[in-house]
């Protein structure tokens, strides 16, 4: 037995020290080759090392799993069989990728998200500039802390579905709401449906930000009116645009067939009970289907009395009489205007008669334009598959109506 082998058995130790700086030595030589340009090396050298690189790197320690990571993150171009191993590694191995390394493709990052935890999903949700088609499958996971860095990314762009389906989540996690209410990707079509569940701050950002003005559109297609009615209205199509469109709210034509003679009348009649009846003409005579009215009246905040009323051309005192009509306190213990009222009656007036005109047709729109048999039945089954993908009102109706059918 010679001296080296004599010693080796003596201090086994030292051999496995040894052995261990050989596998650091290699793996960064390994790595090296992996990053050399393509004028040293060949797209297949670098893959068959690639390929000896990942074989090893399956059974290292976590920690010289990482330190490949660090040293293949700044390269423009990663062996796919590379990627994908470090990317499924533990969150520590594969952030040095996910945080650091700029050139990961879609097809990626989904086969992270897809095969990974939380932790790697919300690391995923924070890399700038993660697009469209990776934040709809982030987003399908409904994951509220993932969801939530994608909505503080700025650089994150998401989707219309994807808004949809964060809207969607807000109704059970108000988390999510004021990073959304930030998203310059929201719309009046999201926000107005959002409304329905939000808290009294959410509702008054709601409607300041997107009770929009529909002059430019009235401008737009005031001579079609004419038109339309020397056609005896009978183009359903063009009629839903123009009565969502035209400066007048009231419906004149009902007043004819109702009991009451004007709308002011029948809100005086309310003061004493809110009826169902009266609820329905009240509806009839603003120019609201009864579903539109009946949300309105049972909302628990009471904002879209305001929205009502304003619209409608009521008074103040008419909103009061809606509120005790609806058996609603008016007042505290100490005799002062309850909180409620008060911010109900702040809402009334704080938004112009053409915007909470477009808030309240928009509502009426898509609570009851797209109520067609196979939508109610969606929305009683939750079937979301039962909604046109390319129909603004059925989405809204789906998201605002579908509680109440669950009830």
């Amino acid at each position: 037995m010679n001296q080296a082998a004599s010693s080796s058995e003596q201090d086994p130790a030292s051999d496995a020290a040894q052995a261990f700086r050989a596998r650091a030595a290699l793996l960064k030589r390994m790595a090296d080759v992996v990053c050399l340009p393509s004028s040293r090396v060949n797209a297949f050298e670098r893959s068959m090392t690639a390929d000896l690189l990942v074989d090893m790197l399956r059974e290292a320690e976590p920690e010289e799993r990482k330190k490949v990571a660090r040293r293949l993150a700044t390269l423009s171009e990663i062996p796919a069989s590379l990627v994908r191993l470090l990317l499924r590694d533990h969150v520590d191995v594969a952030e040095e990728l996910l945080v650091e390394c700029p050139s990961l493709s879609d097809a990626d990052l989904l086969d992270c998200i897809r095969l990974t935890d939380l932790e790697h999903r919300r690391l995923v949700a924070l890399r700038r500039g993660v697009n469209e088609v990776v934040c709809d499958v982030l987003i399908e996971f409904g994951e509220i802390i993932v969801i939530e860095c994608l909505l503080k990314n700025d650089l994150a762009r998401l989707s219309n579905a994807a808004i949809e389906a964060i809207v969607a989540l807000t109704r059970g996690d108000a988390r999510l709401t004021a990073a959304l209410l930030r998203r310059s990707e929201l719309r009046p079509a999201h926000a107005y449906v959002l409304f329905w569940w939000a808290d009294a701050e959410t509702r008054r950002t709601i409607l300041q930000r997107f009770a929009v003005s529909r002059e430019v559109l009235q401008e737009a297609t005031g001579d079609i009116f004419a038109l339309a009615a020397a056609e005896g209205w009978q183009d359903p199509l063009s009629r839903k645009a123009l009565q969502f469109i035209e400066r007048r709210q009231r419906n004149r034509a009902a007043i004819d067939k109702s009991p009451f003679d004007s709308l002011e009348a029948a809100v005086a009649a309310a003061q004493d009970g809110l009826t169902r009846e009266i609820a329905e003409e009240i509806s009839y005579l603003s120019g609201l289907k009864p579903m539109t009215g009946a949300k309105i009246f049972t909302d628990p905040g009471g904002e879209p009395l305001a929205i009502l009323c304003k619209a409608t051309g009521l008074p103040r005192q008419a909103l009061r009489a809606l509120w005790r009509g609806l058996k609603r306190p008016e007042t505290e213990d100490s005799g002062a205007l309850s909180q409620a009222l008060e911010r109900v009656m702040t809402t009334y007036d704080m938004i112009a008669v053409d915007r909470a005109q477009t808030v309240l047709r928009y509502w009426n729109w898509s609570l009851t334009s797209a109520l067609t048999p196979a939508l109610l039945k969606a929305i009683r089954d939750g079937d979301v598959d039962g909604v046109d993908e390319y129909s603004a009102p059925q989405r809204a109706a789906m998201l605002a109506l579908s509680k109440e059918f669950g009830r």
